[in-house]
């Protein structure tokens, strides 16, 4: 057997766990499929006894422990490296339970302490077809969220969906409307932060799955995400210096099971409303963080903005102000540029300029304070020290001056010039 079916492998002693547990889900898919994880994630389901094993583990090597259902007897154990869920059985025997599950793939038990495999449903035959096959059509519709699930699963283990499960999951897809819309994301996320998740969104269209969350979703946008992870295939191959700046993100803390990344975010601004107000209140309506809202919408409105510009040679003056539009958002609208037809070496030069924290473009600054200002020239405060350092900054950007000594003399000579407030 792999790893992860070994419990030399896992944070405890295969001792403290009952004879009467077995390993279940997407940990045994995996193992018996070969793939590996950096983060171990166990699931185990016992007749009896599963918030009491799982406390009874979380004391013994003072792991975190929390209940996640009380009702339904299921419990967390947390550990430096591994994640360990306990759940009670659900139905009589174990069979019942896998019969409750989504797909067949994922309804293969372990024994741990006989290392025998329970696969009453054919899971280990559609691992080796590399099939993606429901249980029962009413174990989708007890769990909508199963139904845009199964395309991300498909995704990410290269798997083809059943033609039996792709229909019933097109009759059946009014019901994801009434998912929290937390889950949705996330599932919808997974989909976006991987290339492989394209062709699955796509079939997910098809299938009418995301009507409900995306009405205006066409066929459109999918071509542009095609572009998007051909763009990201061309960066990684011809520049990938610049590879560190489109993986990057914004500073926030990530939840755990959702994603952020520039790729992602260039994907997402795609696939909602072109209009800043609709493309807002979609986001709000999936309820993305205020940081990752702000962060799409810079994407969209920076595209917007570069279409106004000419498609080579800009100016110094129009790169600033483009810098100044897109903001932290740049390198989610390199990849949207680049894969909408742009040069990849004029978007090279931009991202050299963004890569260079000293680069009076990208990085622009006054050179001089408000303060200085005023006590060098004897202006008094309000809103003109401000225009002022704005235009300073622009003067910067733009070559005109380079020391703090200069700024002063251009803002006394655009005083002069303009014969407003001169001293």
């Amino acid at each position: 057997m792999t790893s992860v079916l070994s419990p030399q492998t896992w944070p405890f002693d295969l001792a403290l766990l009952p004879q009467t547990a077995h390993l279940v889900g997407g940990s045994v898919r995996d193992a018996l499929l070969g793939r590996k994880a950096d983060y171990l994630d166990l699931d185990f389901v016992l007749p009896e006894g599963a918030v009491e094993t799982a406390r009874a583990i979380a004391r013994h090597y003072q792991a975190g422990f929390v209940v996640l259902d009380a009702e339904n007897q299921i419990a967390r154990v947390v550990f430096a490296h591994a994640t360990v869920d306990f759940a009670a059985q659900v139905g009589e025997t174990l069979a019942e339970d896998l019969h409750r599950r989504d797909f067949t793939v994922n309804a293969i038990a372990y024994h741990p302490h006989t290392e025998q495999v329970f696969d009453p449903l054919g899971g280990y035959r559609d691992l080796e077809l590399r099939i993606l096959r429901m249980i029962a059509p009413d174990n989708l519709a007890d769990d909508p969220l199963r139904l845009l699930r199964a395309y991300r699963q498909a995704a990410q283990l290269n798997f083809a969906l059943d033609p039996q499960t792709r229909s019933t999951i097109h009759q059946l897809a009014p019901l994801l409307g009434r998912m929290a819309a937390e889950r949705v994301r996330g599932e919808l996320d997974s989909l976006l932060s991987q290339p492989e998740g394209t062709p699955l969104l796509k079939l997910a269209w098809e299938d009418q799955v995301l009507r409900s969350w995306l009405p205006d979703f066409n066929s459109q946008p999918l071509q542009t995400l095609t572009a998007i992870d051909q763009a990201c295939r061309d960066i990684q191959a011809l520049r990938p210096t610049l590879i560190p700046l489109i993986q990057g993100w914004i500073k926030e803390q990530t939840p755990p099971g959702f994603h952020r990344s520039w790729f992602k975010a260039a994907k997402l601004s795609q696939i909602i409303p072109p209009d800043l107000g609709a493309a807002e209140a979609t986001l709000t309506h999936f309820k993305y963080s205020r940081a990752e809202q702000q962060a799409v919408l810079g994407i969209l409105r920076g595209w917007q903005y570069l279409q106004t510009l000419p498609p080579e040679n800009l100016s110094r003056r129009q790169q600033y102000h483009l810098f100044k539009v897109i903001g932290p958002s740049f390198p989610g609208v390199v990849l949207v540029a680049l894969a909408l037809g742009y040069s990849l070496d004029m978007l090279t030069q931009l991202c050299d300029r963004v890569l260079d924290p000293t680069d009076a473009i990208a990085h622009p600054s006054p050179l001089v304070s408000g303060r200085d200002v005023m006590r060098h020239l004897h202006l008094r405060p309000g809103p003109r020290i401000g225009e002022l350092l704005a235009g300073v900054e622009l003067a910067h950007a733009e070559g005109q001056v380079t020391t703090p000594t200069e700024a002063l003399s251009w803002v006394a000579q655009y005083l002069q010039d303009h014969d407003d407030d001169a001293p």
